[in-house]
């Protein structure tokens, strides 16, 4: 898979570009919790008010709150007692929390001075445990509880001195011995308390002093949630936009490299001999360029949004979960993703076999429906429709049994991975209702941390998701590497010679032998013979003697094994594939025609050819005939593969394509096979007069064809048992003799040589 996400490099700027909007969507999402712990906490609970600060406090709450510590300097230092001028900043203090109330507020106030964040933190811990005692004084109830419990031990007449008096004037009259004893007790436990109620506590005591200022506090509270909920809705559509672009540019590199595969299977295919098609196959080849690219690109597209993002996602959530819970429970984060871990190994393990097995079984079902649609005539002639039907219905039910195998393995894991998701959200919200009612916890802070674990959880679904295709596209990803990392047999070599234009177009034949690959025995022996230009030189002999595999090694379709081969006075091997091939015309046993047109047919070699050159070629090939009586001549369509001309037409077009081409060497393997005798012996007419030249090589089955070739090599088991003329063959080869006499009688031998 690593080789394939290579080729991204042509998207190098993308993916990056990419990766930057993964970090600022990852950052904006795991912020959206946090709005919602301080909406929760600071807006709603606190009403407002951010910090145990208070930034305006009457001079009467002042001196209670001095009462309950012993760093007074340390407080006033930071608070400035209002005076008749008001600085730009105190102005902006007072505005902020009275408004329209301004008129209300007391003549002695402290104003807070204007300090750094770091001197506003070590200001909030100082007046913690005063602010808590204050709210405790100013509760009614608390405070009547507190004044029983003090004067309960107090003879009769001083509880009646003091039954009158109120919490507050207990403590300011307490001696200083007994009132510092008192702080000490309270202090210690408001030590045990969790951070966050003691925070909390003290916010609520800052409120309380707002309040007794006349404040406006449902404006401070109403700001604080505009201001935070602008804030998230800003948050959210940074984290939208970014998703979008990421999705447009992953499936935009996603393409580009669906694209880059295509052309690299496409162009290492071009260069494969007969030996790596055959290995392949066609089906799996279509198959490899097609399907299974398209399973890769599928992947990539969610590649970026999930691969890579779901993880960021999630150890970040859990970053936060531990930074920022009070009380932690990255247990019950630690028990769910390990739950996840192993339900998505367990079906990963049990799947990947068949997920290996999906693709091969998809080629050999192409297999089967090209067999089957590409010899549907011989089929039907044959009555093997029902034979066939079953051959697909195999096919197609095995590859069946394997996706459903599949399909069952993979759609467990949704409805388990959901279980294990809703059974986390049901323990995080057991253990933190517990947590909040015991006072460890706050709500907000709660909801944080559902919000948070319903990331992890969702990332780690998220990730099992692409589990499912990650597999296939592995597999796909490794038949892709196969094609494109094999190597061709036939390679030209680092240096190329040039050919001997002395020496144009002739071909020699010089001790060559050839086997298949992984063949036990010799296909051709000890092949010797010349072809000349300005001559034709036949190929004769029985079914599988060899003929085509001749003509095959000219153009280098496969490489000789032993001697040498020769064209122009060059060993085949030592010049470019190119090179060679644009030196010969060949016609292939099987007439092959491309979708287009009859023209775009004939100027394959060359789409800039002159018509003029196109129409010889034509008439050279005795197709003019049946061009001329369609309705649009040349510009007629033809269907793929030709099934809308006949046999014989799509020989005659196939031959006009090559002698259109003007090459030096001129091959035909057995391609008038499909042509009647009269339009046989008028191509061949017409062509002996425009190779003069050219040097003609012609592979055929029937007598008549060759009888009036320059030399005829007569084949037998791979082997050259006779080269001559007609007339000495028939004379001196016992094997030509045969081969003819099967064909025609010696009188109609004689007719044909002299017609």
């Amino acid at each position: 898979m690593l080789k394939v996400l290579k080729n991204l490099k042509k998207s190098f700027i993308s993916v990056i570009f990419i990766a930057i909007l993964l970090c600022v969507q990852a950052a904006t999402d795991l912020a959206l919790p946090d709005f919602t712990s301080r909406i929760v906490n600071v807006g709603i609970q606190s009403g407002g008010i951010e910090t145990g600060v208070p930034q305006v406090i009457s001079k009467e709450d002042m001196d209670i709150i001095l009462l309950f510590t012993k760093q007074d300097n340390e407080i006033l230092d930071n608070y400035r007692l209002k005076g008749d001028i008001l600085t730009k900043y105190e102005q902006k203090v007072i505005d902020k929390y009275f408004g329209k109330n301004s008129e209300l507020e007391p003549e002695e106030m402290y104003i807070l001075n204007e300090i750094q964040e770091v001197e506003q933190e070590e200001l909030s811990k100082i007046l913690t445990v005063p602010l808590i005692q204050f709210a405790t004084i100013n509760n009614e109830e608390t405070a009547n509880a507190i004044k029983e419990q003090m004067i309960a031990n107090l003879p009769q007449e001083q509880k009646q001195y003091i039954q009158n008096q109120s919490l507050k004037d207990l403590i300011k009259n307490m001696p200083e011995e007994q009132r510092e004893t008192l702080l000490q007790e309270a202090t210690k436990k408001i030590d045990e308390m969790a951070d966050s109620i003691k925070e909390q506590s003290a916010i609520a005591s800052v409120k309380q002093i707002y309040t007794n200022l006349n404040a406006d506090t449902e404006r401070i509270q109403n700001s604080y949630i505009w201001q935070t909920g602008i804030q998230m809705l800003g948050v959210a559509f940074i984290s939208m936009i970014s998703a979008v672009i990421i999705m447009l540019l992953s499936s935009r590199v996603a393409a580009k490299l669906g694209e880059t595969l295509r052309e690299k299977v496409f162009e290492k295919v071009l260069k494969f001999s007969t030996k790596e098609l055959r290995e392949f196959s066609t089906a799996s080849l279509i198959t490899r360029s097609t399907n299974d690219i398209q399973q890769i690109q599928q992947l990539i597209t969610m590649l970026f949004r999930v691969v890579v993002y779901a993880p960021i996602m999630g150890i970040g959530g859990f970053i936060k979960v531990l930074t920022n819970s009070d009380n932690s429970m990255a247990w019950i984060v630690g028990v769910a993703i390990l739950a996840i871990l192993f339900i998505i190994g367990t079906l990963f393990i049990i799947a990947m076999p068949k997920f290996k097995k999906l693709q091969d079984l998809t080629d050999k079902l192409n297999l089967v429906s090209r067999e089957f649609l590409t010899g549907l005539p011989v089929i039907r002639a044959f009555n093997k429709e029902k034979h066939e039907e079953k051959r697909f219905d195999d096919a197609n039910t095995e590859l069946m049994k394997a996706n459903i195998f599949v399909n069952r393995a993979m759609s467990m894991m949704m409805p388990m991975l959901m279980f294990v998701m809703n059974s986390t959200m049901i323990l995080i919200i057991w253990v933190g209702g517990h947590a909040v009612d015991q006072g460890m916890l706050q709500v907000g802070n709660m909801m944080a941390f559902i919000q948070y674990m319903m990331q992890i959880l969702i990332s780690f679904l998220v990730i099992s998701m692409i589990s499912i295709m990650l597999p296939r596209a592995s597999v796909s990803a490794r038949r892709i590497n196969e094609v494109i990392e094999t190597e061709p047999s036939i390679e030209d070599k680092k240096e190329t010679k040039e050919f001997d234009s002395t020496k144009k177009g002739l071909v020699q034949f010089k001790n060559v032998s050839f086997r298949y690959p992984d063949a036990d025995t010799e296909i051709l022996e000890d092949i010797n013979f010349t072809a000349k230009p300005g001559e034709t030189t036949a190929i004769i002999g029985s079914t599988g003697s060899g003929k085509s595999t001749i003509v095959n090694l000219i153009p280098r379709f496969y490489d000789v094994t032993g001697g040498e081969l020769l064209i122009d006075g060059v060993n085949v091997k030592d010049v470019s594939q190119k090179k060679l091939r644009e030196i010969i015309g060949f016609v292939p046993q099987k007439g092959i025609l491309f979708s287009g047109t009859i023209e775009s047919n004939i100027k394959y070699s060359n789409e800039n050819m002159s018509d003029e050159q196109m129409e010889k070629a034509a008439d050279i090939a005795q197709a003019t005939e049946f061009i001329d009586a369609k309705e649009n001549k040349y510009k007629d369509s033809i269907a793929q593969g030709g099934t809308n001309v006949s046999g014989g037409q799509k020989q005659r077009l196939s031959i006009a394509r090559a002698i259109a081409k003007d090459p030096e060497i001129l091959v035909f393997d057995d391609s008038f096979s499909a042509l009647d005798f009269k339009t046989d012996s008028k191509l061949r007419e017409a062509l002996s007069k425009q190779t003069k030249n050219k040097t003609v090589i012609i592979v055929a089955q029937r007598i008549n064809t060759i009888l009036n070739a320059n030399q005829i090599i007569v084949l037998d088991e791979g082997k050259v048992v006779g080269i001559g003329t007609h007339e000495e063959l028939m004379k001196n080869n016992e094997v030509y003799r045969q081969i003819a006499l099967s064909q025609l009688s010696e009188e109609e031998l004689q007719n044909r040589k002299e017609e």
